[in-house]
């Protein structure tokens, strides 16, 4: 009988190479981005449903859990080089701003009113799940903006430009909130004199992110293998990713400041940031899978209620926010009223946020926090692309016409899209925010967020 890590990695082959074939496909002729097919995947695989991968095998991957969650927390790191934030205008950073902190405060007021009505919780114990919840809907996936961005040929329009900045802070938002609420509701250490404060737990964090980065450097300097840029990184992401997993930290954050730490420290920004997104989808899958497998249905009768006001509040939110956002800054003309549809999808970091959260020791429910983020992905993921191009085709119809006119003509012609530069975009797209690599800002590869 094989064992549950063989079939683990041959469930992850056979899904890498179906992504590759009909999931490419799907996202270029029907716009169909997602990676939830590997989060089905690690459900059906998980104790729930088959029993492949039970419990006690999951514990044993713990390790590669915490690495997956680091590496996805370095990329977006890597997408904050402050010689490039500082030539973006400063209205793309309000209106991403905006749009983010409304949806985690708006989704997270609302869940803390209705936890502590559905369950009778007192506001200090409904306030750790509530606030994980915003963070996880402040997060939207750039992952469909690249397969619109080809397809109508419009990668340097002002709105695909506003979309990148927009999930970026998202991603920002998110994980730094994440991180917050780890830092202020940190379990108790009876083996110290006198308990740490939220304040110094949180120069903790920085300090673990800021001192993986300055390791690196250590080792490395300049150096420009990617074999050994790869080893490197991989050291530097395990010791401040563990290192935050045993203090009870966010991996997640105290790996972000090691990427943004690198990339504005390093020489070979260019190679670092190849680096970690060539190794980007692996872990990605991994993630998806071990998210999918980790999923347990909660047992509170109420936690359907939870989910439903999460899904709808967060859409709503998003939704109003960026319409009001271009309305009181004037950039109607330039986004239309609807550009906040094409922040809806959810996408990896979403369940990586939630599956920090399961780590939270005593936080309250966990499942339904986990089983919401899972819920948006299922639901939103596979219609982000086709939203995006919808507010496209209504802001530069011209445009979408010209590039459906051009993508039918090569179907006609038998070559299906399947351009050079086009080849893996839907795995590749699947993956929550990172980095690029051009010299300044630009939609070259608008799925890997602010670009260098």
């Amino acid at each position: 009988m094989l064992s549950p890590s063989l079939i683990l990695i041959l469930a992850v082959v056979l899904a890498y190479l179906a992504a590759h074939v009909a999931f490419d496909w799907l996202a270029k002729r029907f716009l169909l981005v997602s990676g939830v097919e590997y989060l089905l995947l690690g459900i059906l695989l998980g104790p729930q449903v088959s029993g492949v991968l039970s419990a006690q095998t999951m514990a044993g991957f713990a390790p590669f859990i915490t690495l997956a969650l680091g590496w996805i927390g370095a990329i977006v790191g890597t997408q904050f080089y402050l010689a490039a934030l500082v030539r973006i205008p400063g209205l793309a950073y309000r209106l991403a701003f905006l749009e983010a902190l409304a949806t985690a405060f708006v989704v997270a007021g609302l869940e803390v009113m209705a936890i502590t009505w559905l369950w009778g919780r007192p506001i200090s114990l409904a306030i750790v799940p509530a606030v994980a919840l915003g963070a996880i809907a402040a997060v939207s996936a750039p992952a469909g903006i690249e397969v619109v961005a080809r397809r109508i040929g419009g990668r340097r329009e002002p709105i695909l430009k506003q979309l990148q900045v927009a999930t970026a802070i998202d991603a920002l938002v998110g994980i730094v909130t994440m991180g917050i609420l780890f830092c202020v509701y940190h379990p108790a250490n009876g083996n110290i004199s006198r308990p740490i404060t939220p304040t110094e737990w949180a120069v903790i964090t920085i300090a673990i992110g800021v001192v993986g980065g300055a390791l690196f450097h250590l080792f490395l300097g300049g150096e420009t293998n990617p074999d050994r840029l790869f080893i490197s990184l991989a050291g530097a992401i395990i010791l401040a990713s563990g290192a935050a997993a045993y203090l009870h930290l966010s991996p997640v954050l105290t790996s972000m400041i090691v990427g943004a730490t690198l990339i504005n420290t390093s020489r070979s920004r260019e190679a670092i940031t190849n680096t970690l997104a060539r190794s980007e989808q692996p872990f990605y899958f991994v993630l998806l899978i071990f998210a999918g497998a980790s999923w347990a249905p909660s047992a509170s009768a109420w936690w359907w209620e939870l989910v439903l006001l999460f899904l709808v509040t967060r859409v709503a939110v998003k939704i109003s926010s960026a319409r009001l956002g271009a309305r009181f800054n004037g950039a109607i003309p330039t986004l239309g009223l609807d550009w906040g549809r094409a922040l809806i999808g959810q996408g990896g970091l979403a369940l990586a946020l939630a599956l920090d959260y399961t780590r939270f020791q005593g936080a309250e429910l966990q499942n339904v926090v986990f089983t919401a983020a899972i819920a948006s992905v299922l639901v939103t993921d596979f219609a982000q692309a086709r939203l995006l191009h919808g507010v496209m085709a209504r802001l530069l119809p011209g445009l979408v016409a010209r590039g459906e006119a051009a993508a039918a003509a090569e179907r006609a012609n038998g070559n299906g899209g399947d351009e050079k530069d086009g080849g893996g975009a839907a795995t590749d797209e699947s993956a929550p925010a990172a980095a690029g690599a051009s010299a300044e800002l630009s939609i070259e590869r608008p799925e890997r967020g602010i670009e260098r």
